[in-house]
């Protein structure tokens, strides 16, 4: 038999080769599995792999001792002949030792092999596997792999080895369900070979993804893997956020950020970052793309990723920069992240502008005043930078070759800094200088200052030239005055030809002017006059005065042989005056102008020769020569009459070039630093666009530049040839004037240094603008369906598609502004930017609206060539409607909530409209139940909404949250109304509320009850009622039925919280649990209660002891001193005198548990212990438990109160019922007790000698453990409250003063039914059993019997079951009745066997108790286990037989015999045969129903059976004396019966509609007339119930009873249902017909007689017969005669009390019968009765339809 194997951690053993085999082993035989049997290690299986037929193969099993000693083991060969070894023997092994056994396999055909080799050792027996295996296919795969979790639309993946564990080369194809898929999805693995598979996980949908992929490999027949693929996909959740702050002016408006860079440097570029964070739990990679503009060429914003991933939990970082090259443009663009899928879109707008610098000059001219021939002057001019960026700036003036120079013409200025230049002035002509010098910036437009100067010389002295004859010169020459010679304008002023205007400049008189306002200057724009000055354009601000042509020139190369031509110089005079032009000499320019001078006639032209002569060869040169003109009369001051007509110069500049490089010498190679935009700044299509060009040269050398504009004529550049000194730089302005929208390319040839090689391609592009404005939704804006007067307001996006800023303006017609309006209804557009404005439709009628809107859109520019615009119109789409909404439920039962407590639930708002509703929620309260309502009216709401109001969807439900807290035990009924409003409505009055739903909840408390209780143990005599008065139970339901105060809720459930060991009272409730008395030693008093939770939630319930209650301190903290209480509790709850088992428990609603009290009886005196029964969130009562203990000998009745009332009496009756008053003997005494009766007669003689308290039994005895009563009656005289102190005497005993005290009323006020329902109802204790006591064999069906009000003269009985609770043990009952005074209750049976299972019913009968009282019986039934009965009969029996054979048998041991022992023996008899004698005749055998002898307690009771007995034999052998046997103890049942017997004059004034119900059984021949009411005598009953009536009550009877049988004798109808009655068969009711109704009946059956009928008739005891001849008369006559005799003897018969009580009886008998089969089931009382319907006898309807016979 195989034992049980102890494995070890496997080894691995080295990979071997087999002998003569080329191939190696397989995988799995290179690592074999070790197990050790008993300290030898041995491999697990021996395999082989690759075997041939006809060949013999060897493998060597090791057997190794790895245990601490010799092993000893055997082995057997296998048990096939295909593996063998060598001949078993016995091995030894040494520990640490091996040995190896050869195994041969011989296989003879191919198939698998399996065999085994046992080993046998001492321990037990192990075997090794030996298996030979064909070669096969055979691939290891997991069984599952996990992937990574995923995002949807993302990649995951995992890895897996797939092993080749067969002995064959294997190719293996996967099938994958989607979204998995393997690479490789197929291959060949060699055996023992290993290949990672990669699954790849790409989900489209998220959830848990479990796929099964099958691996198809194998030859031939295909073999398959699976394997399990799990993997979980989520959906990605992006947010963005943008860490730059948002700018003044930025709208959202339907983007969720914006990313603001704010106002950036031209030229620079600017980097922020935005945090694109992931909020879910898997990697989301996303796209960030560019909206895509095909309008847009140069991008100013980009971003560094286009693809990413954002981690899960982290965030990814985006770095967006902003390069900005048109000076003043805003820009806007927008971003959109896109997660994979695109199912998350998030549009982020960045937005910034590009700041330039901001150059001015402190002064817009430099007055040099006058200064003579050879001399100089130098002025200041600031000029200052307010910007931050830095600005580029040149001042457009060759200073070499200028009267005026700078010393810094050009230069960088730096941010927010202020430059002081230096213009000097040297003069080389007595003449006025001026020039109007421009200052070029990059970046920004030109800025003009005016260098103005007058030089004198001895003989030539021009007038000063000042800064208000140059305004004066520029308004004449808006005039056209300016061509005219000064000499000419002043003889022409003086003629009044001319006249001079306010500001002193010259004008046309307003004759000649035809009334036209003369022409005033203004300053054109800086660009317009840079290259509006007739040279660079056709076009010019204002004709020139003197011209010179060309303005630049090229002398080429200088050097020979190349011959240098001088250049011709054109001037030309356009004045007509006379004018001197003079040229700047340049003394070490290269360039030279003849002649320096020259005058010129009016409109002439004149020629100058400019000479190159370079000094240097491989050179470049280039100059700027200068000149002025002026008019010949300006230089004499006399000359001029008017300072109106004074004329400045007009400065001539030339830009020469030329070189001196040879032919074949490369020209020097500049260095340069170019600056160029892509684009020409947006310009509206026809106008002008201009842009800067920085050129720097950052050499050691001359650069000359020259601009070719012939090869691209649409775009103008100034200067378009020059040269840059080595470290200068050149700013150059570009203008062109794009007239469409057509993006045109421009390519301007830059040659530098002369040399065409050098030569820069500068490539731009310009394009028009036009007003273009694009609308969402193509024009057209929707709007849901919406309720009328309600508002929806939706964003609508409108986008600029131009490079140019535009101003919107929104128009909507007058009539529907009411219905339609737009925020805001005006705004500018940046350039691409999307604005959202919010459209509000607000409907006011139930229709489809189709309302129209335009926008209205213009440049922003004030130019007011651009000011015309354009509009677009937008079609709004909206309908009004009416809605109403609904409750999903419309009656909402919350059921009970705790008190205090909160209950949360939701209601679903539904709108099956098709508009959204806008409502307002508002609740009523209503509190209904037991309570005050003016007090709960002005409760507040226990009702909270979690919101008042909202909005809910067209076809849609809402939740709202309700939370529900009652404050009182009571009903709540909440109304909850809406309302739907407008947001008018919200600043006026609301519309009609409408009902919605009704909810409705109670508030209740944990509620319980005691609802049974009984006894056990030395208590268990004591009646239910008894035991509910001890422990106040009815006080204690009705505390539990009221509402918890304050002061009991404030601690909410069992707390320790009390540091005293008498904790505080928190509550208002105080009871006594009273345990009642018994002796010291006895047995314990248990009482048990039933605790029912009666309410409908759980109640957690606790008793409480003070040291439950108290919390655990730290001994020193405890008060050492303790009161006389303390102790006494102390003492009690270290002994456990009181004990509750269980002390606390959980009640679910309806459940009840049994709870256990208990009083033990140790220590002699009264214990009282302060229980506290805690209901959590409920009440809290202090029980006080209370027991007394006392001692064997003390006699000692036990009064549950010192205080008694009587139940209340009628004043005026002359039968007062007799009342009881029960003692309670507690101990182990029979206790004698006498009522002092002085009082009693002191009250009767204070009533009129009216004995108002009587006492019937002054003097009585009480067995112990028993109750004894006190018969009271009482009288009142009075309507009031009577009060008697009686002392009660105990004979050897204390004596207790008891208070009587009984209410008198009068019954025309109270009615006698109130008081007797307050006795019935005075104890509610339960009428049926529904407690068990442990052990308990039988259970009656009810407890209490209640009889109610019934005569003092009849008889009441009840139907009560005893029922057998055992399942296999039969119960022996008897009623004890002995008790019972004069026998007033019947029980039948008496005594009985009660079989498994049975039910046994008892029928229990109230005998007449002849005078009136209040009956209150505690009938005991006394129930024993028949087996333990029988069991000790049997041993009674034979302990009797023991007791006689030892009277007569005696043994002598003694050899001397004293005196003394022998007469023992005798007494020793003698008491023996005593107690034999005793003994009940009825202990020796128990038959059927025989009673059982009651088991009274001896005086000695509280010591053990036998006591006695067995200190009499102490002389005698102890081995010879037998134990008499003790009775069993029996289960004691108790029954309460109550009634309340009254007079019959009494029960027939208060309870007459009663008194038909019942019977009076005995004779009664005193009282006849009661009698024969009673035997349904119709006279009786007129009599009993006319005595008491009055006159009018009689003769109003009379008049009713009389119009009655006058209407009945005149109604046919009646008539003939009577007749038909009296043809009807004899009823069992019948006898009781009066003579007269049988006369008549007789009459009428005697007709129908016929003549042949025989009849006999008895009379006198003859017989007669009639024969047929007799005549139908006489016939008649004698049946009536027969009949009325007859009837009469059976009415004297009937009236007979006999009579009556034996049909009383056998009705009784008859119902018990039927009652007793209904409970064993074989009468169904509550079945429904079958009809059967009969056919019609034909017979009796064809006799009744025959006439009678005449009467002839």
């Amino acid at each position: 038999m195989m034992l049980p194997r102890v494995h070890d951690e496997p080894q691995s053993s080295d990979s071997f080769r087999k002998s003569g085999y080329d191939r190696k082993v397989s995988a799995r035989e290179a690592k074999k599995k070790k197990v050790i049997f008993w300290g030898i290690e041995v491999p697990e299986t021996l395999s082989w792999h690759g075997w041939e037929l006809g060949k013999e193969m060897i493998k060597h099993l090791t057997l190794k001792n790895v245990h601490g000693k010799v092993q000893k083991l055997s082995y057997s060969s296998p048990s096939t002949p295909f593996f063998f070894t060598v001949f078993p023997q016995l091995i030894t092994l040494n520990p640490g030792m091996s040995v190896t056994l050869p195994i041969v396999f011989r296989p003879s055909e191919k198939r698998d092999y399996e065999d085994r080799i046992h080993f046998l050792k001492a321990e037990g027996e192990f075997s090794v596997t030996l298996r030979a295996m064909l070669p096969r296919f055979c691939l290891s795969i997991p069984a599952a792999v996990q992937l990574p979790v995923c995002a949807i639309h993302d990649v995951t993946e995992a890895t897996f080895p797939v092993c080749n564990i067969g002995d064959l080369v294997s190719v293996f194809a996967w099938e994958t369900p989607s979204p998995f898929s393997m690479i490789p999805d197929n291959d060949t693995l060699n055996p023992g070979a290993e290949r990672m598979v990669k699954v790849i996980f790409q989900p489209k949908v998220a959830g848990v993804h479990d796929a099964t992929a099958t691996c198809w490999f194998g030859g031939e027949v295909k073999q398959k893997r699976t394997i399990q693929l799990k993997a979980l996909a989520k959906y990605p959740w992006l947010y963005v956020s943008a860490t730059g702050g948002q700018s003044e002016g930025v709208q959202p408006g339907k983007f969720q950020d914006v990313l603001c860079f704010g106002s950036v440097a031209v030229g620079t570029t600017v980097e922020k970052s935005v945090e694109i964070f992931n909020m879910s739990v898997v990697d989301a990679p996303c796209t960030i793309e560019r909206a895509k503009d095909p309008l847009l060429c140069d991008y100013v914003f980009s971003c560094n990723v286009s693809h990413g991933v954002v981690p899960a939990k982290g965030k990814l970082v985006l770095c967006i920069q902003f390069q900005p090259q048109v000076v003043g443009e805003h820009s806007t663009d927008y971003f959109t992240i896109t997660s994979a899928g695109y199912h998350l879109e998030t549009v982020l707008k960045v937005v910034g502008s590009c700041k330039g610098p901001s150059v001015s000059l402190h002064q817009s001219s430099v007055d040099f005043n006058w200064i003579s021939v050879g001399e100089s002057l130098m002025q200041t001019l600031k000029i200052s930078n307010t910007s931050d960026v830095p600005a580029y700036y040149q001042f457009d003036i060759d200073c070499k070759g200028s009267v005026f120079s700078l010393d810094c013409p050009c230069g960088v200025l730096e941010g927010t800094t202020t430059l002081t230049l230096k213009v000097i002035f040297r003069p080389t002509h007595p003449m006025n200088y001026h020039r109007r010098v421009v200052c070029l910036v990059h970046h920004q437009e030109p800025m003009y200052v005016d260098f103005f100067g007058t030089c004198h010389s001895d003989t030539a002295k021009p007038v000063t030239l000042q800064e208000r004859h140059l305004s004066w010169y520029r308004t004449n020459m808006v005039r056209g005055l300016t061509f005219y010679p000064p000499d000419i304008l002043s003889m022409m002023l003086k003629d009044g030809k001319l006249q001079m205007d306010e500001k002193g400049a010259l004008m046309l008189p307003p004759e000649i002017s035809e009334d036209q306002p003369p022409k005033e200057y203004f300053e054109p724009s800086a660009m317009t006059e840079y290259f509006y000055d007739g040279v660079s354009s056709d076009l010019a601000s204002f004709p020139a005065h003197v011209s010179v042509s060309p303005r630049e020139h090229d002398f080429g190369c200088c050097i020979l042989p190349h011959k240098t031509e001088p250049l011709s110089l054109c001037v030309t005079n356009h004045t007509k005056g006379s004018i001197i032009v003079a040229w700047t000499p340049n003394h070490g320019s290269a360039f030279q102008v003849h002649p320096k001078i020259c005058d010129m006639p009016p409109l002439k032209s004149s020629i100058f020769r400019v000479f190159c002569k370079p000094t240097q060869l491989n050179s470049l040169y280039a100059a700027e020569l200068e000149g002025f003109a002026v008019y010949k009369v300006m230089r004499h001051y006399t000359n001029i009459e008017n300072d109106a007509t004074i004329c400045p110069s007009w400065c001539l500049t030339v830009r020469l070039r030329a070189h001196t490089y040879e032919a074949k010498q490369e020209h020097f190679i500049p260095q340069y630093i170019l600056d160029v935009p892509k684009t020409f700044p947006p310009v509206v299509c026809d106008t002008d666009s201009y842009c800067s060009m920085l050129l720097c040269n950052t050499s050691t050398s001359l650069i000359t530049f020259s601009v070719g504009q012939t090869a691209c004529p649409s775009v103008l550049v100034k200067p378009s040839s020059g040269h840059i000194i080595p470290g200068g730089h050149q700013i150059f302005f570009l203008s062109t004037h794009p007239v469409n929208t057509v993006f045109q390319k421009h390519v301007l040839p830059l040659e530098l240094n002369s040399y065409p090689a050098y030569t820069k391609e500068i490539v731009l592009q310009s394009c028009g603008q036009s007003l273009l404005l694009l609308l969402e939704g193509d024009g057209n804006l929707y709007f849901k369906p919406l309720h009328i007067g309600t508002s929806s307001k939706r964003m609508y996006t409108i986008k600029n598609c131009t490079r140019l800023p535009m101003v919107f303006t929104w128009k909507i017609h007058q009539s529907d502004s009411k219905v339609l309006s737009v925020s805001p209804t005006e705004g500018v557009l940046q350039p691409y930017e999307a604005m959202a404005q919010g459209w509000t439709f607000t409907p006011d009628k139930e229709t489809k609206y189709v309302l129209r809107a335009m926008v209205f859109v213009r440049w922003k520019s004030p130019d007011p060539v651009s000011s015309k615009g354009v509009h677009y119109v937008l079609r709004v789409i909206g309908e009004g409607a009416l809605g109403t909404m609904r409750a999903q439920k419309e009656h909402l039962d919350l059921g009970n909530i705790l008190v205090g407590d909160q209950k949360s639930c939701s209601i679903v708002l539904l709108n099956d409209g098709i508009c959204n509703l806008n409502y307002i929620l508002s609740v009523e309260q209503l509190i209904t139940g037991p309570c005050d309502p003016e007090e709960v009216r002005s409760d507040p709401l226990a009702l909270e909404l979690e919101h008042s109001g909202g909005t809910i969807p067209a076809r849609s439900k809402a939740f709202v949250q309700i939370k529900v807290r009652p404050a009182r035990r009571l009903h709540y009924t909440w109304s909850i109304k809406y309302a739907i409003c407008t947001p008018r409505d919200l600043t006026s009055t609301k519309e009609e509320q409408q009902p919605l739903c009704c909810i409705v909840a109670a508030g209740v408390y944990p509620t319980l009850r005691i609802t049974d209780a009984c006894t056990t143990g030395v208590a268990s005599s004591i009646s239910k009622l008894h035991l509910w008065k001890l422990f106040s139970l009815d006080a204690l339901n009705e505390f539990l039925e009221r509402d918890p105060t304050p002061g009991e809720l404030t601690y909410k459930v069992p707390t320790r919280h009390s540091t005293c060991l008498i904790p505080p009272v928190y509550t208002p409730l105080l009871l006594d649990f009273d345990f009642g008395s018994a002796p010291v030693g006895s047995e314990p008093t248990i009482v048990m209660l039933l605790l029912e939770n009666k309410g409908v939630i759980p109640v957690d319930w606790a008793f409480l002891f003070p040291s439950d209650q108290k919390m655990d301190m730290e001994r020193w903290a405890e008060d050492a001193d303790f009161t006389p209480q303390e102790l006494h509790q102390m003492r009690i709850q270290d002994n456990q005198l009181f004990s509750v088992s269980p002390k606390s428990g959980t009640l679910l609603p309806g459940q009840d548990k049994s709870v256990q009290l208990s009083h033990r009886h140790d220590f002699i005196g009264t214990d009282r212990l302060p229980v506290l029964l805690k209901i959590s969130y409920g009440h809290e009562i202090l029980l006080t438990f209370s027991g007394v203990t006392v001692e064997h000998d003390q006699r000692y009745v036990h009064f549950a109160s010192t205080k008694h009332l009587f139940t209340p009496i009628a004043v005026g009756r002359s039968h007062p019922p007799t009342q009881i008053y029960k003692l309670y003997n507690g101990g182990s005494m029979p206790v004698t007790f006498e009522v002092q009766l002085d009082n009693i007669v002191k009250i009767q003689e204070k009533n009129f000698q009216h004995p108002v308290f009587t006492c019937l039994t002054p003097r009585g005895e009480i067995p112990p453990g028993e109750t004894g009563h006190i018969e009271w009656i009482f009288s009142p005289l009075e309507a009031k409250t009577y009060m008697v102190d009686i002392l009660i005497n105990i004979l050897e005993g204390d004596s207790t003063q008891i208070t009587f005290q009984g209410v008198g009323f009068n019954p025309n006020v109270v009615g006698e039914a109130a008081t007797s329902s307050q006795f019935f109802s005075s104890a509610v204790i339960p009428g049926s059993a529904k407690l068990t006591v442990p052990g308990q064999a039988a259970t009656l069906s009810h407890h209490r019997i209640c009889l109610g009000n019934i005569p003092d003269c009849t008889k009441a009985g009840r139907l009560v079951f005893l029922n057998n609770i055992l399942k296999s043990k039969a119960v022996v009952f008897s009623w004890q009745i002995s008790s019972c005074k004069e026998k007033v209750l019947e029980i039948s049976p008496e005594s009985g066997v009660a079989q498994p299972g049975e039910s046994i019913p008892c029928f229990i009968t109230l005998q007449p108790t002849r005078n009136p009282s209040f009956c209150r019986i505690n009938l005991v039934c006394e129930v024993y286990i028949q087996e333990s009965l029988v069991q000790y009969e049997r041993d009674l029996h034979e302990w009797e037989k023991e007791k006689e054979r030892q009277a007569v048998e005696f043994t002598i041991t003694e050899k001397d015999l004293g005196t003394k022992k022998k007469l023992m023996s005798p007494s020793v008899r003698l008491s023996d045969s005593a107690e034999a004698e005793n003994l009940p005749e009825s202990s020796a055998v128990i038959r059927k129903y025989k009673t059982l002898p009651p088991i009274k307690n001896h005086s000695t009771s509280s010591q053990p059976p036998g006591h006695i007995k067995r200190g009499l034999l102490l002389d005698k052998d102890t081995s010879q004396v037998r134990v008499k046997p003790e009775p069993p103890t029996p289960l004691l049942l108790h029954l309460d019966v109550s009634a309340r017997s009254y007079a019959i004059e009494d029960f027939l004034s208060n309870f007459a509609l009663d008194f038909p119900r019942y019977f009076l059984s005995c004779p009664f021949s005193t009282q006849p007339s009661e009698s024969e009411s009673v035997d349904g005598n119709r006279h009786g009953n007129k009599w009993l119930s006319l005595a008491t009536a009055s006159k009018q009550e009689l003769e109003m009877v009379t008049d009713i009873l009389t119009g009655v049988i006058r209407s009945l004798l005149e109604n046919g109808h009646f008539q003939k249902s009577v007749r038909k009655i009296q043809d009807e068969p004899i009823p069992y009711f019948s006898q009781f017909k009066s003579a007269k109704s049988a006369e008549l009946q007789d009459s009428r059956q005697g007709s129908r007689v016929s003549a042949s009928t025989d009849v006999g008739l008895e009379k006198d005891g003859e017989k007669k017969k009639i024969s047929q001849e007799t005549s139908p008369s006489d016939l008649l006559e004698s049946c009536e005669t027969f009949h009325h005799k007859q009837l009469k003897e059976k009415e004297i018969i009937t009236r007979q009390p006999a009579v009556g009580n034996l049909v009383e009886l056998v009705l009784e008998n008859t119902l018990q019968n039927i009652l007793i089969e209904a409970s064993r089931g074989e009468v169904v009382l509550t079945a429904r009765p079958r009809v059967i319907a009969l056919p019609p006898n034909r017979s009796r309807r064809i006799t009744n339809l025959a006439p009678p016979p005449s009467r002839a």
